[in-house]
């Protein structure tokens, strides 16, 4: 490149399946490899086969050093949501001013009112992607191709250099980015990511009883059902009104859904299919794009 891009030192703090995702889908991009960017990182629950592991998956540098780690010009905050907040005032300290910080937390409100608080350059991310199963062993460069990432940004950062930069390095991933502001952002993921959860949750337990008689369309319903704990702990303790709203909402449509199948309405649920049928006709259609 010509000029020098604003971004050349990314930091990564939390190696897991989404850090070590993305990570791994940017190091790969065109404009990551254009720009020579240095990736270095660090995960407090590491060993030294760990350490070495990820290192061969495309980190530069792994450090402990909290001076050289967020000596960055952009840090990704990838451990839970919780332990991302907390991470905060540390970095306030630490890292140098013009730092942007992001992070890739399924909630933002509250991580995004502590980064205005202490007026950190602070854009939230959200990558719409997962598995069930945890760990930089399960990630892959592939696994955030083609899907969406979120970004919330309250201070018009997306249209100086580095927010600029960051998109631009998100799209030659092949990643789809969207913005909105983070209380929209917990609002809808609420309904469209935690409410799935819970309620896949709830159906494994309920019908626990019964699996072994079960067929591939239960197992397919019931996917999210194998999401650790220790991920949903932190997604709930901050985003728990509009999910236990959400919850209410859905407890009033499964109740209406419950008398109509008792008294045979056959008219509505009709509706009821011929409506989800065209939505999942819509949603396919999206996917493919």
């Amino acid at each position: 490149m010509s000029a020098t891009p604003p971004v050349r030192k990314i930091s990564f703090i939390g190696l897991g399946l989404i850090g070590m995702s993305l990570l791994r889908a940017i190091k790969h991009s065109p404009l990551a490899q254009q720009s020579n960017i240095f990736f270095q990182g660090f995960d407090p629950g590491f060993t030294d086969t760990d350490r070495s592991n990820v290192e061969s998956l495309g980190l530069d540098r792994f450090t402990g050093d909290k001076e050289e780690l967020y000596n960055a010009d952009l840090i990704i905050l990838s451990a839970p949501v919780e332990i991302n907040i907390a991470l905060l005032e540390e970095i306030k300290r630490i890292a140098p001013p013009e730092t942007l910080v992001s992070d890739v937390s399924s909630t933002k409100s509250l991580i995004a009112r502590k980064a205005r608080e202490l007026e950190l350059n602070f854009i939230g991310m959200h990558p719409m992607a997962g598995k069930e199963q945890q760990g930089y062993r399960e990630s892959h460069e592939e696994l955030l191709h083609g899907r969406r990432v979120i970004l919330c940004d309250d201070r018009g950062l997306l249209d100086e250099p580095k927010g600029a930069f960051l998109v631009r390095l998100l799209e030659s991933a092949g990643c789809m980015t969207l913005t909105m502001n983070a209380d929209e952002h917990d609002l809808v993921v609420a309904k469209t990511s935690h409410l799935p959860q819970l309620l896949s949750t709830l159906l494994m337990t309920h019908c626990g009883d019964s699996i072994s008689k079960t067929g591939p369309g239960f197992a397919t319903l019931a996917r999210l059902a194998g999401s650790p704990w220790q991920i949903w702990r932190d997604i709930i303790a901050t985003n728990s009104e509009n999910i236990a709203d959400e919850l209410e909402r859905f407890s009033t449509e499964l109740a209406d859904l419950s008398q109509e199948v008792r008294t045979l309405n056959h008219e509505q649920l009709e509706s009821r299919f011929d409506e989800a049928n065209r939505l999942y006709q819509t949603l396919k259609e999206m996917n493919r794009s």
